[in-house]
């Protein structure tokens, strides 16, 4: 059996600075809740409303294996307002199998979103986009996923390895669930380096210059042939200038 590369998680007081250096930070789920700060009891109530999550009709693979929903915020400072409902948008530059559509996905849950541990999700991201561009409002689209099984095999990024065009992207390891594989991979976009690790803290988080970096997330299978696993993250990312396809 291969061995699984544990995530190099960084202390939180240099996030900040691994961000800057390497393009990339890794917060572990204990630094992540003094971060936010969120109790486990807020995070577990955020998590619900990935049971929730209606299927992606926009799988160019033909697949079954993902649901997600997606809705859109400015944070400009402490000031968190989400925007009416939009499409979600990215070129062909960034995204070869999906771009140049529209994609209309269902908006995130109210119930969701009006908790408070969401609004400071935000702001911190926010804090931390400034921290690496400039304060600035910050256009930010958020996406919880859910990739299961049904299929036999999930593809995290059916679309491989890439960058989404934005300025930060966080990715937060929310739960896996009977699952193998989901192999989280980082690559300098202009070089040589790479890491490669495999996030299994609840809310441990992974965060992107997107500028610097490529990523992606290899094909998850289920544990036990008979059972259906799934791997439920929640996707951020923050865009200085306005929405992509405006």
């Amino acid at each position: 059996m291969t061995s699984e590369f544990q995530p190099p998680y960084v202390p939180l007081q240099q996030m900040g600075s691994s961000l800057k250096t390497t393009g990339f930070a890794l917060l572990s789920a204990a630094s992540v809740a003094e971060w936010l700060p969120a109790s486990a009891g807020e995070l577990q109530a955020l998590h619900r409303g990935w049971d929730h999550l209606p299927a992606d009709a926009y799988l160019k693979d033909g697949g079954r294996y993902r649901s997600r929903r997606h809705s859109c915020f400015v944070v400009d400072g402490e000031q968190v307002q989400q925007v009416p409902h939009r499409a979600h948008w990215q070129p062909l530059e960034y995204n070869a199998l999906h771009g140049g559509m529209q994609r209309w996905f269902e908006p995130m849950e109210p119930a969701v979103v009006a908790q408070p541990a969401w609004g400071r999700l935000l702001n911190r991201l926010g804090e931390a986009a400034s921290a690496l561009r400039g304060p600035q409002p910050w256009f930010v689209e958020a996406h919880p996923f859910r990739i299961d099984t049904t299929d036999g095999i999930g593809r995290p990024t059916p679309e491989g390895a890439h960058r989404d065009g934005v300025d930060l992207v966080a990715v937060f390891m929310v739960a896996r669930h009977g699952i193998k594989g989901g192999e989280s991979r980082v690559f300098e976009a202009n070089g040589p380096g790479g890491q490669r690790f495999t996030l299994r803290e609840p809310w441990s988080l992974l965060l992107l210059d997107d500028a610097r970096v490529i990523h992606e997330s290899t094909p998850i299978q289920p544990l036990e042939n008979d059972s259906l696993g799934w791997r439920d993250t929640l996707v951020v990312t923050c865009r200085a200038g306005g929405f992509q396809g405006d």
